[in-house]
């Protein structure tokens, strides 16, 4: 008999159809598995984002505990030349800034050459040494055949020269010069004057001693008090803070005042109160209870969720102690019903002008967990650490995640065994039905011949 390579042919039965129906039926085993698998790669996602928002406040909660925030000052001057930058030591004040002159950098010059590559160094060599009033001579070894440009060079080369070493040309004949400027102001890092070892005999080259200008030192009076400076970057004539000066302060006066950055603070504080909203908002469409599989929130029920809500509204709503300030109500925050924060600007404004010291004691006390935003620190730590709530229920979602897919592989090979199974049961069945076919054609016509034989003959 032929072998049957396609179902149903023997049998004229639709087996392939059918084999079809039961494969979409075993694979229905499926469907529960993917079910749970897509739910936790929802709450995967949705820890992702609650992480991000519970950092968010982290990072806004760690700028309130900075001491360095609470002691903060900022600096306006009303005047021209002069800019103020108040360091960690500054205390507020305000000064009255007159800048006389400002600190300017000596420079002498050499008499004119022709050239700049004509040899001035003779025979053995020279020496090139640079005096300056207030420290130690430089000298510069020169070589034979050194011109305006070699000595230029050897002097930008030594470590140590204090100069900056140029050439410019005054445009007359002989115009060609060596310059030398000083790299600091001031009246001590002046350059005052070149010598040569062996001048005129070995080095065709001598310094211009009309020519010389020299450096002086910055004057100006801070509220009547006279102060000199090296440099026009003037540190520690005013307590913690810095003054640059430049040509257009000369002669005039500026007002400085120095107070605290009421500013950073305000931003602080409405960060944290933003950032705490943002965080709950996250929360809410997360456990949104609609009635709808579809619509609801992917962390409906959870418990870490609950968990990491009732401590940070715990550290919220319990007093600070030590300080003037004890409740968030104080200072203008309130904690709604909806469990949101809600700002008093009025309130606060009012705490940081006129009692900024509470409002530091309160946020960030005299130790690092001390004050309000020390406790939430440690919270926040806690519940965003390694081993904390939210990578934990991440690390377990992955993990039920990673045991769904073993469970689908291991389904998956089952259904294919049984569709198999069916199949090579529904291929004999095709040939078993064909046989019986094929025999109950055979009988038929053998009945039939049978019959033909056995009718009466006609005469």
């Amino acid at each position: 008999m032929a072998t049957i390579t396609s179902l149903g042919v023997g049998s004229g039965l639709d087996l392939s159809g059918l084999l079809n129906q039961l494969n979409a039926a075993e694979r229905q085993k499926l469907q529960p598995i993917t079910a749970q698998k897509t739910q936790e790669q929802a709450k995967i996602s949705a820890f992702g984002r609650l992480q991000s928002a519970l950092t968010k406040f982290q990072d806004a909660v760690t700028k309130l505990n900075d001491p360095k925030l609470h002691q903060s000052l900022t600096t306006s001057v009303l005047g021209q030349g002069v800019s103020a930058t108040a360091g960690a030591e500054a205390t507020p004040g305000r000064y009255e800034v007159t800048v006389n002159h400002i600190a300017k950098a000596g420079s002498i010059a050499s008499q004119g050459k022709t050239s700049t590559t004509d040899a001035l160094v003779g025979a053995g060599g020279d020496t090139l040494t640079l005096t300056f009033a207030g420290k130690a001579n430089v000298t510069v070894a020169l070589v034979e055949g050194d011109s305006l440009e070699n000595i230029r060079d050897a002097i930008n080369a030594h470590p140590d020269a204090g100069v900056t070493a140029s050439i410019i040309n005054d445009g007359t004949q002989n115009g060609y010069r060596l310059v030398l400027n000083s790299k600091e102001t001031g009246a001590d890092q002046s350059i005052t004057g070149m010598t040569f070892g062996v001048p005129t005999t070995n080095t065709t080259l001598a310094e211009d001693t009309e020519a010389r200008v020299p450096g002086s030192n910055a004057e100006l009076v801070i509220n009547n008090i006279t102060i000199t400076s090296s440099s026009n970057r003037v540190e520690g004539a005013i307590q913690g803070v810095t003054l640059d000066l430049d040509a257009a302060a000369v002669g005039k006066t500026s007002t400085i005042v120095v107070e605290r950055d009421t500013e950073a603070l305000r931003e602080a504080v409405t960060g944290f109160v933003s950032a705490y909203n943002e965080m709950k908002s996250t929360i809410g469409r997360m456990t949104n209870v609609t009635g709808d599989a579809e619509t609801a929130g992917e962390l409906v029920g959870n418990r870490a969720v609950r968990t990491i809500e009732s401590r940070l509204s715990r550290d919220l709503g319990s007093l600070v102690q030590g300080g003037e300030l004890t409740m968030m109500s104080q200072l203008g925050i309130s904690l709604r019903p909806n469990g949101r924060l809600e700002l008093d600007e009025a309130k606060l404004d009012d705490v940081i002008a006129n009692n900024p010291q509470a409002l530091a004691d309160f946020f960030a006390g005299d130790a690092k967990e001390a004050g309000m935003a020390g406790r939430l620190s440690g919270t926040l730590g806690q519940i965003l650490g390694d081993d904390g709530l939210v990578k934990s229920s991440i690390k377990g979602s992955e993990a039920r995640v990673s045991n769904l897919d073993d469970r689908f592989e291991r389904m998956e090979r089952t259904i294919e065994q049984t569709i198999e199974r069916y199949r090579k049961q529904f291929g004999q069945l095709d040939s078993l039905i064909a046989q019986m076919n094929a025999t109950s054609s055979y009988l038929t016509q053998q009945l039939d011949m049978l019959s033909m034989q056995m009718a009466p003959k006609k005469k």
